[in-house]
Parts: C-alpha cells; structure tokens; sequence
C-alpha cells in the first residue's frame, strides 16, 4: 500500500480519493499523536485549522474538525489563510498542531492536508508515519466524553496577526507600482491589503475567488497574463502568488519573468552586503538553473543542494545552520522569520530590496545570466516503474553523455502528481527540446 502522506502532505481529488470520511480519520489520528504533549490542568490541547479557497475547503474542514474535536482537542478556525500563515499562527496561539486544507498549485479539484507542528515546522517523516499507523486502529483508542470533547473556535482576526507580521518585516513601500497575481486563492484578501497598507499602489489581479477558478491559467504557474499587465499599467514590478501563497514568481518593469532562482539571488547577495547571511551560503534544489550556481560562485556565496522539494530545502537550512534557500519554482524559505515557504514575505523582501537601492528590478536580475532551460511533464500511471525502465534510462545515459559538462539532465516522479518530470539544461535551447522529445518517447513507449 502507498504512503498516505506524500512530500506535502495528504493530497487527492477531493470527495473521490481525498474523502470526507478520510478526512475524519487523518484528524482523529492527528489529533492523537500530536495532542499528547500538554500537561494535565493546562487546558486542552488546541490545532489551528486554515484553507485556501477550494470548493472542496468547508467540506474537508468540516470533518477533519469533526475528527479533532472527536479526541478532545480544540480547534481553533481561521479561515482562508495562506499556508505560511497557518505556519506561522501555529506558534502565534502556542497550539499543539496547525493544520492546512490546500492542494497548492494544482487544480481546483485537487485537495489536500498539511500538518506543521507546535514549532511551525512540517511534521517529520516519522511523525506522519506515527499518524498514519493510527489511523489503522482508531477503533481501539480512547476516546472523550461529556465536557471533555473539544469544541470550535472561530479567530475572525487570525489574519490581521499574519498581516502585522509581514509588515513587521518589510520597508516602506511607497512610490512603487505593484501588480499583483493572487492565483484567485488564499491571499487574495490579505496579499493586496498588506501591500497597500505598506505604501504601494496595488493593482490586483486574479484575486476574485469562486472555489473552482484557483490557479486557472493564472498565479505562479502562469504568469504570462502578469507579464502583460505590468506593461499595460507601467508597473515597476509584477508578483505572482501560487494558490495558497507560499511560492512567488516575479515580473520585472519590461514584462521579463524572474523565478524563483533571480530572486534568491538578488535576495542573497542583499543579505550577504549587510552581514545576514550566514555562513555565507544558499540552499537550492538540484532544478536550480547553471546560471545561478555561477552567479553564487561568483559572489562567494557557497551552494548547498538538495533534492527537488522544499521539505528537503528547510533539512539543508537547519543541517547546515544557513538562513536562506528556496527553489527555482518559488517557495522561498527566510528561516530566521518562518519556518516554510512563503510567497508573500518573499515578495516584501524583494519589494524592500528594490526600495533601498532605488534599482529597477531588471537591473538586479541582470547580475545572473540563465541557462536555456526545458521542462516537459508527462502524465503516467506507473511513476515508479517508468524510473526503472532500461529504455527510458538507457535514453537518459546517453543524453547525460552527450551534453557533458555543458549541460543537464534531471529526470524525476512528481512527488505531489501522477507525473514524471523532464529536466534539460545546456547551452542551445532548439537542441534541449529535441533531446528532451526524445526522453519523452521512451517515457511515453514505456507506458504503452
């Protein structure tokens, strides 16, 4: 049987793979291994529950509270909340467990749940295999009665701490024009507020949720609409959030797309000039473009690498004591303010960084030359198998070979979907696209 927790969480089609009935069960057993740590006579334990705007939240909300309150924890109900938030209101409320209804970046039919711990952080593999193991004898645990079973709380002004927060962290952002694609999810009320409190001018978009439109050819995924919208209202910067707002892709003053990469690095060497980053280096995963690893070089900043996800980025950050780290899709991670990715407080920093050194964005971006870079997805029923194929790898040596020390080849299962990932780097992107067809097909050969 597969592991019920995936890199991020619980994730499935809602109300088909991701059922109500699954739902209750993960909080039933969440709840009773992370609700063991208070002491008697300290009140019950409390989990913060948060959710973008799918359709299928106040379904799912409904009965992973069920399943909470079933074990005599209470909940504490924020709302829609960015990811990040819920990350960081786990700590602000000093509750046992936070938990977020989100599926990030896929479509809207998709759901998911993620636990952080007391600490903010996400839960370790251990402890969701800990929950995972409980939910397979939750008939056998005790469970509360009377006054003893937990109850619902609703924060109605759980944002305006998250809010307070960010702002906390950022300059003032007045005289900047600010175009801002909230992906019609979970900061489409508190991205543009906070921005527009700190002084900008904000012009948002795709902030109009309907619980079926999150991520709809808009956010972090597409920015190509941004890109035009920049230039239509002279903007200096476009900002593009991701459905729970924990990634953030850029748009520079000339509609030019700056990723993930751009903006650890101009994020990076900002942190190096004022004597914040410490030990001097960044934590990246292996998708990170060539250009940014010269870049760093470069600059004197070392490089530690990771593999695809940003789980893996946070374990490099605390293995190794750095600060910064993120990848080239956009989850950023500023450890010394939160403990996971987050789209909105990366977008501060960078709107800062532009405000102190009155640069335009496409200048900061140009101390980096990127690499032609081609990513292919191929949907397929058999992740695995199709990553031990003799075909598909015999393909994948022989492209390595080719390309030499001039070029990449990472080729990987999506740890979130039914997809295998197709990675090309190297110097002529007309040649990356042929050899990245031709790893295609042996994929696609492979799943006939």
């Amino acid at each position: 049987m597969a592991r019920l927790f995936g890199t991020d969480g619980v994730r499935g089609m809602a109300n088909k793979t991701l059922t109500p009935e699954m739902a209750f069960n993960i909080g039933k057993a969440g709840a009773y291994v992370l609700g063991k740590g208070r002491a008697k006579g300290e009140g019950k334990p409390k989990i913060v529950i948060g959710k973008d705007t799918r359709i299928s939240g106040d379904m799912l909300e409904a009965a992973l509270t069920a399943g909470i309150c079933s074990m005599g924890i209470d909940v504490l109900k924020v709302g829609v909340v960015p990811t990040p938030g819920i990350a960081y209101l786990t700590r602000h409320f000093k509750a046992e467990a936070g938990v977020v209804i989100s599926a990030s970046h896929n479509p809207f039919e998709d759901n998911g749940i993620k636990f952080f711990a007391a600490n903010g952080f996400k839960l370790p593999d251990e402890v969701e295999d800990e929950i995972e193991n409980t939910i397979k004898i939750l008939d056998t645990l005790p469970v509360p009665g009377g006054s003893e079973i937990g109850r619902v709380l609703t924060i109605d002004n759980a944002a305006d701490y998250y809010c307070q927060f960010l702002k906390d962290h950022a300059a003032d952002l007045s005289g900047l024009k600010v175009v801002l694609d909230c992906a019609n999810g979970a900061a489409s009320a508190i991205g543009p507020r906070v921005m527009k409190e700190l002084g900008a001018e904000v012009i948002a978009i795709y902030n109009q949720p309907d619980g079926i439109n999150i991520n709809v050819r808009c956010g972090s995924t597409h920015p190509e609409s941004l890109a035009r919208q920049v230039l239509e209202h002279k903007a200096d910067v476009g900002l593009a959030l991701d459905g729970d707002a924990d990634r953030l892709i850029a748009v520079d003053e000339k509609g030019n797309i700056i990723d993930g990469d751009f903006i650890m690095f101009i994020c990076a060497l900002a942190l190096k000039e004022k004597g914040k980053l410490k030990n001097n280096a960044l934590a990246v995963t292996v998708m990170s473009n060539l250009g940014l690893h010269k870049a760093l070089r470069k600059a004197g900043i070392q490089i530690f690498e990771t593999k695809v996800g940003d789980r893996y980025v946070l374990e490099k950050l605390l293995e190794t004591e750095t600060v910064l780290g993120g990848e080239q899709s956009g989850h950023i991670i500023f450890l010394e303010h939160n403990t996971t990715g987050d789209g909105l407080f990366s977008a501060l920093q960078l709107l800062s960084i532009l405000q102190e050194k009155k640069e335009k964005l496409s200048v900061l971006a140009a101390q980096m030359q990127r690499y032609p870079q081609v990513l292919v997805n191929c949907k397929v029923k058999n992740k695995e198998g199709i990553m031990h194929n003799p075909q598909v790898l015999a393909e994948i040596d022989q492209t390595k070979n080719y390309l030499g020390e001039n070029g990449r080849v990472l080729v990987r299962p999506s740890g979130t979907e039914s997809l295998i990932r197709i990675m090309l780097e190297g110097q002529n992107e007309a040649e990356l696209h042929e050899l990245a067809g031709k790893i295609l097909a042996a994929v696609q050969a492979a799943e006939a």
